[in-house]
């Protein structure tokens, strides 16, 4: 019940953050290209993540068996998928992205019955169902096929790498601290994009980036985007199943569209408060699905338990007999 309330407001909080980050990767990516803003973004947080792991006296050793697991992880979520979607991003419209988006976490459930061998549930593929119908509700598909194709195929591709990284994190042990995984993937991140950004560097205009709004919004995408909504969402998914977390995936639209209302004075119809019900309903019954699955595994273990203990009872009630030593 712990992990399914935490895990569960890690995944809310860590999408909720990257509804956010859509207006201000549109305001930089105008000044920064993409390739050059997830390397900047990057070298933010890694100064972040580095900083508290630091105080925090993280024990930063990995196992040999490990290494290849975490690369893996940090080209084709970090590198690969961040990289694409804001390139999507940039061609694309907002509502493309967002339905294109809304996908991850269908892959994820696809990925996780291949990879983790999870069970496929009804409730799963009808909470996923639900939600994804949602997005589809808020955001509308009326303008989809006046978007770039390019800005489509980079999302795709974004938001499958994500989906298969999501999954993948299951294999690590739990007992790794995700401020230690999410730092060494930050940095493999980092390192393989370097040879493609360091010559482009220099051409980057030093007063514009220097303006307020583009070196905020750095700091926003590398400490909040990258370094605390990476640790968040890399932890829910160590606390829930793979299949179950993804759901969570689809408050980003929805925060994405609240803040434009907000901040943008978009407007927001009756379809958004009905498509937000269908997501909210799909995220609920995932809840539930997920805590039943946790009582029936905690009812197994517990009868598992009695079970042995009652055969140990039998053994040693049992007379002694010597002829196992002839």
């Amino acid at each position: 019940m712990k992990n399914t309330i935490f895990g569960s407001l890690f995944l809310i909080i860590a999408s909720s953050i990257w509804g956010g980050m859509y207006v201000v990767v549109k305001v930089v990516v105008d000044i920064i290209p993409p390739l050059e803003l997830v390397w900047l973004r990057y070298l933010v947080a890694l100064v972040a993540l580095t900083f508290i792991g630091v105080v925090t006296k993280q024990k930063w050793k990995i196992k040999r068996e490990h290494w290849g697991l975490v690369i893996t992880i940090s080209i084709v979520g970090y590198a690969i998928s961040i990289v694409t979607q804001e390139t999507g991003t940039m061609l694309s419209s907002a509502q493309m992205g967002a339905i294109i988006t809304a996908t991850t976490p269908a892959f994820m459930v696809v990925f996780a019955s291949f990879i983790l061998k999870e069970r496929l549930t009804f409730k799963k593929a009808i909470s996923v169902s639900l939600a994804t119908f949602g997005v589809i509700i808020i955001v509308g598909i009326d303008d989809i096929n006046k978007s770039s194709m390019l800005g489509g195929i980079s999302l795709i591709i974004a938001a499958l790498t994500w989906a298969l990284m999501s999954v993948l994190i299951k294999r690590l042990p739990s007992d790794y601290s995700q401020i230690v995984v999410t730092t060494y993937a930050t940095l493999i991140a980092f390192v393989v994009l370097t040879p493609f950004v360091i010559t482009k560097l220099p051409k980057l205009n030093i007063n514009e980036i220097t303006n307020p709004t583009i070196w905020g919004g750095l700091l926003y995408l590398g400490i909040v985007s990258t370094a605390i909504a990476f640790l968040l969402w890399n932890r829910g998914l160590q606390m829930l199943n793979a299949s179950s977390g993804g759901v969570f995936f689809f408050f980003q639209p929805v925060v994405g569209t609240l803040l434009g209302w907000l901040i943008l004075d978009e407007t927001i119809s009756i379809t958004f408060w009905i498509g937000s019900f269908l997501i909210l309903l799909g995220v609920l019954i995932v809840i539930k699905d997920n805590q039943e699955d946790q009582n029936d595994s905690s009812s197994n273990k517990s009868k598992y338990v009695n079970e042995n203990t009652q055969i140990d009872e039998e053994i040693i009630m049992e007379p002694f007999d010597d002829t196992i030593f002839k």
